[in-house]
């Protein structure tokens, strides 16, 4: 019986415990929140002065506090911007794309998608690496330009996609040369192949004609080889490519002659001199 007394004068003392905790948690966090405004300024100071890991927090704190605000939207791509000074580019890569897909139409979206390509520009690696970075900064500055062509951001934006082009194909250059000299040559021609048809605007275009002259005449194929050296020549007369391509082809008693039918014409028709570095 006198347990149940205790038992009864214990409860309603825990239960008015717990309201007073929540009373309190509560005050706190209203005393803790910050006008929109003044969490935004603080960010912006805190940026300028370097300390980007508290200028992050700032901005998340608006977008936190105040998600209906116009300054939770600037906040929202400032902090995309601060992430990535940081380094932290999955995270500014996040910021940003959240950003445009709210707010497609404004000013700063063209600015917030420039921060996503260069999240994964800043991620490329040696072409010995896996280049799906290239890819992506490729697409999201592509995005750039195809969604806001009149941006400030869109001539970097280029300059950026010939990089991640350059790297892509440098990548076809590198598997191609691994099977030539295993002797694979049909993987060979498909890696040269996709750099003269797929990547003609990249320095990497002079190399594969006089890799795939080299890969035609070691399977036999005299005309495709031909054809290659003739196209490598039509555009890059004074190359080391040329004149060594040249030579293998006179070796076996051979010289450059285009066989118009031939893809290698097609796609040669096309290049016009212009991929030389």
């Amino acid at each position: 019986m006198v347990g149940l007394v205790v038992s009864a004068i214990a409860l309603p003392l825990l239960v008015s415990a717990c309201a007073s905790d929540r009373d309190v948690d509560l005050a706190a966090y209203v005393e803790s929140v910050e006008p929109a405004d003044t969490l935004y300024n603080q960010g912006l100071a805190n940026l300028e002065a370097g300390r980007l890991s508290e200028a992050g927090k700032k901005f998340e704190a608006v977008d936190r506090q105040h998600p209906y605000s116009e300054q939770a939207r600037k906040a929202m791509v400032m902090n995309a911007f601060a992430q990535y000074r940081q380094g932290n580019y999955e995270e500014a890569v996040t910021a940003g794309q959240r950003y445009v897909s709210l707010y497609p139409t404004t000013d700063d979206a063209a600015y917030a998608q420039y921060i996503v390509g260069l999240s994964y520009f800043r991620q490329i690696r040696d072409v010995t690496r896996d280049q799906k970075e290239s890819r992506r900064a490729l697409e999201a500055m592509q995005e750039v330009i195809d969604r806001w062509p009149e941006s400030e951001y869109v001539e970097d934006a280029k300059a950026k996609i010939r990089f991640a082009r350059d790297q892509l194909a440098g990548k076809e250059m590198q598997i191609g040369r691994y099977y030539l000299e295993r002797r694979e040559y049909i993987a060979a021609v498909k890696r040269f192949r996709n750099v003269v048809e797929v990547y003609s605007d990249t320095r990497h275009v002079e190399e594969s004609l006089a890799r795939l002259t080299e890969t035609y005449y070691a399977m036999g194929l005299a005309s495709e080889a031909q054809t290659a050296a003739a196209v490598l020549g039509h555009n890059y007369p004074e190359s080391q490519w040329y004149k060594d391509s040249y030579a293998l082809l006179q070796s076996g008693g051979l010289s450059p002659r285009e066989n118009q039918e031939s893809w290698l014409s097609r796609a040669g028709s096309l290049l016009g001199g212009n991929t030389r570095s």
